[in-house]
């Protein structure tokens, strides 16, 4: 059962008096039950077979457990469906995922203890931890972003930018970031050259864009599809410019950790085996999208599990220090606690790393691998539209498609619109190969 907390005042309170009161309860009974078993005990009236029972805790019953998730989007989807195929009660955790809107409050739930984990933004990780909070980052969801800068028909290139209005959530907000990011890799400067707006959600960012007033906007899918059904085209693809950003994980607090750490370590086996099925079963994974989306759009749900879930959740779950770092550099000039800070602080990758080590995620995706289509043939007559899958370069598809790498500028210049750097193609991408003259 999914629960939502926070829309209002009055609600949120009603909510996590439930949660407290469940817990208390559950908490009463335990110990309760574990009083009795002192007492019969001491007394010599407990059987030997049951005390042995209680003291093993792979054979007491589940445990309770409530995971927060900060959103509504394609990127949670590796809880939703660890969640809803059983990989949490295989580990004997009895889980309840919560809706906690937003990385802040989902970070607030989590310090409050109302939550024991949490599947949210990096940044909220981050500036929590900056403020004293007790919480840390235990695996890397979505180590990049997935947003893609989708502009009219008259930007085709982005020097093109220079004297327009792009539209972000918020100052401050990962959306303002990426957009900063992206003008400086084309050397030009926000509110200077370009005019960057607060113009709020994605759907409010598209109404902007369509309504003329701002030239580009920031989407994910699936409403960047939309934008693209209503005549609006990529400029770029955050994913082609090698962003990494901690932009979705997996947190808890490191009391817990010390506390518990035999819980942590159950939640993470349930966890890579929840990505695994994710990424190797498509058909059963779609499903799930669709129902926490509510979603029956076909074409939506296959770009966000291919572009988003396919593509660039790990398979090996780590956070990226690499981006922490970089989310650090750009909040430190309103924090001077960040630029004192280390990535590592902010991360304990050793449930993770343990997983790694001893083989157990390899053997995952040993036992069923990713499926990775076959090339196609031979370049035909005519072009033909090509999906990029791991390890390929314009140099390798050149050397396929016309038996020499050298002509891999052949293709780079049919894919100018959408390949803007040659160095930077990604997975999933479709590009166009061109017919051999």
């Amino acid at each position: 059962m999914t629960l939502a907390i926070g829309l209002t005042a009055a609600a949120k309170a009603r909510e996590l008096r439930r949660f407290m009161l469940q817990t208390n309860s559950i908490r009463r009974r335990k110990y309760a039950g574990w009083l009795l078993v002192i007492v019969f005990c001491v007394l010599g009236l407990w059987p030997n077979d049951a005390a042995s029972a209680a003291a093993k805790p792979e054979e007491r019953s589940s445990q309770k457990v409530i995971i927060a998730y900060s959103s509504i989007s394609g990127n949670m989807a590796p809880l939703w469906v660890t969640y809803e195929k059983g990989f949490f009660r295989k580990y004997g955790l009895d889980v309840e995922i919560v809706l906690v809107e937003g990385g802040s409050r989902a970070a607030q739930t989590l310090a409050s203890g109302q939550a024991s984990f949490a599947q949210m933004a990096g940044a909220g990780v981050i500036q929590s931890t900056l403020k004293g909070a007790d919480i840390v980052m235990i695996a890397g969801i979505l180590n990049t972003m997935t947003y893609q800068l989708i502009v009219d028909q008259g930007i085709q290139f982005p020097e093109h930018l220079k004297g327009k209005a792009l539209a972000v959530s918020r100052f401050g907000s990962s959306s303002d970031y990426a957009i900063r990011f992206i003008l400086d890799k084309y050397g030009l400067i926000a509110q200077k050259d370009v005019r960057i707006l607060e113009i709020g959600t994605q759907p409010d960012r598209l109404a902007a864009l369509v309504k003329g007033k701002v030239q580009g906007v920031l989407l994910e899918p699936p409403q960047s599809l939309e934008a693209k059904k209503l005549g609006f085209h990529i400029l770029v693809n955050l994913k082609m410019l090698g962003l990494e950003y901690q932009h979705t994980g997996l947190a808890t607090t490191r009391a817990l950790i010390k506390s518990q750490p035999e819980l942590v370590r159950s939640m993470m086996k349930a966890y890579v085996e929840g990505i695994h099925y994710y990424k190797t079963e498509p058909k059963a994974s779609l499903p799930i999208l669709a129902k926490y989306l509510k979603t029956g759009n076909a074409e939506a749900l296959k770009e966000i599990y291919e572009d988003v879930g396919r593509a660039l959740v790990p398979t090996k779950p780590y956070p990226t220090l690499k981006g922490i770092n970089a989310m650090l550099q750009e909040i430190a000039g309103a924090n001077p606690e960040a630029a004192k800070s280390r990535p590592e602080q902010f991360v304990d990758p050793t449930f993770v790393k343990e997983l790694d080590d001893s083989g157990f995620i390899d053997q995952l995706y040993k036992a069923k691998p990713l499926v990775i289509a076959e090339k196609p043939p031979r370049l035909p007559d005519q072009p033909v539209s090509y999906v990029v899958r791991a390890g390929d370069t314009l140099s390798h598809l050149a050397e396929w498609f016309y038996g020499s790498a050298l002509k891999w500028q052949k293709i780079y210049q049919a894919n100018r619109k959408v390949i803007l750097n040659p160095d930077y193609i990604y997975v999933g991408q479709r590009i166009i190969v061109p017919a051999v003259t």
